[in-house]
């Protein structure tokens, strides 16, 4: 590869991941967002983006598995072993910057891929999160009177609900890990059972 080849492969990866990023951002605020938003959001052309992703479908696509991905490696990189409350901390504490942008995409991804796809993109992700729940339901300190959708439903919620908070800046993005822990951790204690402060599954 020549030297000019080198450099025009490496504008165009810049030229992407601006792209992404930009796609990221609008399709989180408007899932209907238009390439010509998107383009502006990154600073780019229609012509640039289209030259990366011959379709509005392709580039939604192309944001999703990134955010799916980006999110399932943030929660890989967690020690979900122990007590399963102090792990839900680590949890949310590492890694809810992820799991919020990939449900802020949500939307668009719905009309942008097949339901079977999406699917399977969440899986990885999904499956890491219902496994710390089911053993916290088996190890009895997390309710077992709901069903674990529910109750998987309920963190990604409060996931969102903070990231609107800070939207609306009712909220700073340092406050919302421990806003969202105490929240989820309330939400998951067993009837009767006694709530417990994020601060004491912070150092198992």
């Amino acid at each position: 590869m020549s030297e000019q080849q080198a450099v025009r492969r490496a504008d165009a990866q810049r030229n992407i991941e601006r792209i992404l990023d930009a796609a990221a951002v609008r399709l989180s605020r408007d899932p209907d967002a238009s390439v010509a938003a998107i383009a502006a959001e990154a600073g780019l052309g229609r012509v640039t983006v289209y030259g990366h992703f011959p379709t509005r479908g392709a580039l939604v696509a192309a944001v999703v598995e990134r955010a799916i991905a980006e999110g399932d490696a943030a929660l890989e990189a967690v020690d979900l072993t122990g007590d399963p409350r102090a792990a839900l901390v680590r949890l949310i504490e590492q890694s809810w910057l992820s799991l919020q942008q990939i449900g802020a995409l949500s939307a668009a991804a719905a009309s942008a891929l097949p339901p079977e796809r999406l699917l399977a993109l969440h899986e990885r992700p999904a499956a890491r999160v219902e496994r710390l729940l089911e053993r916290g339901q088996r190890d009895g300190v997390f309710r077992a009177d709901l069903p674990l959708p529910w109750l998987t439903g309920t963190l990604h919620r409060a996931i969102h609900g903070a990231a609107g908070e800070i939207d609306a800046r009712r909220m700073t993005a340092d406050d919302a890990p421990e806003l969202i822990a105490a929240t989820v951790l309330a939400a998951l204690t067993p009837p009767g059972g006694t709530v417990p402060a994020v601060h004491d599954w912070r150092h198992p």
